[in-house]
């Protein structure tokens, strides 16, 4: 059985689309390719388990659509499973309709699509498409082996074209589908698989190389990414998407992840992870993670970047990242007004935003910072705050990089049903949903909100924050990496053009 894991090109005048491990849609006008460790992570299981698996990540590959029907016609795959968000969920149906055109008679072709948008809304998707499964939650590299396992005997039986009675006794939950002209479920998803028992990903399988180099987080080439957990321990903040996927934190073992780190050093020769766990561990995991990094020698070898939140580690804990191999730790800001910190459950007081920053600062790390405009109840003069304590940040150099961007309220979030509940949401039209334009209505106008983006941007260009950069300049990759960064707040500015 041949399955083809699939991002097919979504061209767009408005640039590269960012849709594989993203918690927020968005096109860059200056390309950015992140490595998809679900998908990825699927491609392996599946091959370890007899499948013949094709990786087409048209994307990265700069593909036409043609070149992509073309390709499919000649694979002539029996399953395609898509990754898709909110913003392109229309041209990814349009896509579905395409392919099963081009199947036909020719041959049997089954369609899955997954990832948070369908998650939340999966029913909506079998309204307006020919889909054939949606896998919803987090775990769907799991739910996709076990899905395709109940296809393959289904054919070994000669029972192609119906779904017999013992569908949801075989398929896991978590798994919607077509029977007799319904829709139906095998019940909500349950995120109980043992992480540890995942095979390494196959990197050579996934084509790691078209995102190991065309990425703004790595310093230090070629880079990748992987996942110690699923997904962040905190679990509320009512904006991220990847709560509808993972409604509970599960973690990896240090020992696990450090048997990973060690294969990428030695088979692909990595010299930078970004660690995408919502929010990597805390405390005594943090800590054993540490001191195996450093008893093994890998900190002397590779740079480790992850997600953290402010408040989570104290200096002792930051000297010791430094130590381990640490560099890049990415915190999520989003607001420098205390009330809007509260409403979206961060949990999370200002002054330990500032604190925070200047601890990982001290040790030796570099915080980036991400930061949203456009809340419906923040006033401009408000929203003014938390560009200024960015620019503050980043100036000083207590934070070392920066994004921004809208705001916006994905389907499945309690912001989305927040924004419902209180007719806050210009639009349902998904194509809107994607960082280009706010959906929500807010107090100031759209001109506003996207020239406070590129206020954050515009630090670039301030003397104090390039005279603090090039003095942290200490080899040849600090002066790459600066360029290289130096290109994408370009891009940005463009992004976020009024």
């Amino acid at each position: 059985m041949k399955v083809m894991i699939s991002y097919p090109p979504l061209e767009s005048k408005k640039g590269t689309p960012l849709l594989s491990q993203n918690r927020q849609f968005q096109y860059f006008r200056n390309p950015t390719y992140i490595y998809p460790v679900i998908p990825a992570s699927a491609a392996t299981l599946l091959k370890q388990n007899g499948y013949e698996i094709v990786w087409n990540d048209c994307i990265a590959e700069g593909w036409t659509y043609k070149q992509f029907l073309d390709f499919v016609k000649e694979e002539k795959p029996d399953l395609i499973a898509m990754e898709t968000k909110t913003p392109v969920i229309k041209q990814h149906w349009k896509i579905i309709s395409d392919l099963k055109s081009l199947a036909a008679d020719n041959w049997p072709l089954t369609t899955v699509l997954l990832g948070d948008h369908v998650t939340a809304l999966p029913q909506e998707s079998f309204e307006n498409s020919k889909v054939d499964f949606v896998l919803t939650g987090g775990d769907y590299d799991f739910l996709l082996l076990n899905l395709c396992n109940f296809l393959r005997k289904q054919r070994e039986s000669k029972q192609l074209s119906t779904l017999n009675s013992q569908l949801s006794a075989e398929l896991e939950p978590g798994i919607w589908y077509r029977q007799n002209g319904q829709v139906k479920n095998t019940g909500h998803f349950k995120l109980e698989h043992d992480l540890d028992s995942l095979p390494f990903i196959d990197r050579n399988l996934t084509g790691w190389k078209l995102y190991s180099t065309n990425n703004g987080n790595y310093k230090c080439l070629p880079g990748t990414y992987i996942m110690s957990g699923r997904d962040c321990w905190h679990h509320r903040c009512s904006f991220c998407s990847w709560t509808t996927l993972f409604s509970n934190f599960r973690v990896r073992t240090p020992e696990n992840v450090l048997n990973e780190i060690g294969m990428l050093i030695e088979k692909y020769n990595v010299k930078e992870i970004m660690d995408d766990t919502g929010t990597f561990p805390k405390g005594d995991w943090l800590r054993e993670f540490c001191k195996g990094m450093i008893g093994r020698g890998y900190n002397r070898r590779i740079f480790v970047d992850c997600n953290m939140r402010f408040g989570a580690c104290s200096l002792e804990d930051y000297m010791l990242m430094k130590r381990a191999g640490f560099r890049l730790l990415l915190f999520g800001l989003e607001s420098a007004n205390q009330k809007t910190l509260d409403r979206i459950d961060k949990k999370l007081k200002v002054e330990e935003i500032i604190s925070s920053c200047k601890l990982a600062h001290k040790a030796g790390l570099f915080p980036h910072i991400t930061i949203m405009f456009g809340y419906p109840w923040e006033s401009y003069e408000e929203a003014r705050k938390t560009l200024e304590l960015g620019r503050y940040l980043l100036r000083k150099g207590y934070a070392y990089t920066v994004q921004a961007t809208i705001v916006i309220p994905y389907p499945g979030t309690p912001l989305f049903e927040e924004c419902k509940e209180e007719n806050l949401l210009r639009t349902l039209d998904w194509d809107y949903y994607d960082m280009e334009n706010p959906v929500m209505k807010a107090p100031m106008s759209d001109e506003e909100i996207l020239k406070l983006v590129q206020g954050i941007y515009g630090v670039a260009f301030n003397p104090e924050f390039i005279w603090r950069r090039f003095a942290s300049v200490r080899d040849l990759d600090d002066i790459k990496y600066f360029f290289r960064a130096g290109a994408k707040v370009v891009g940005h500015l463009f992004d976020f053009r009024p």
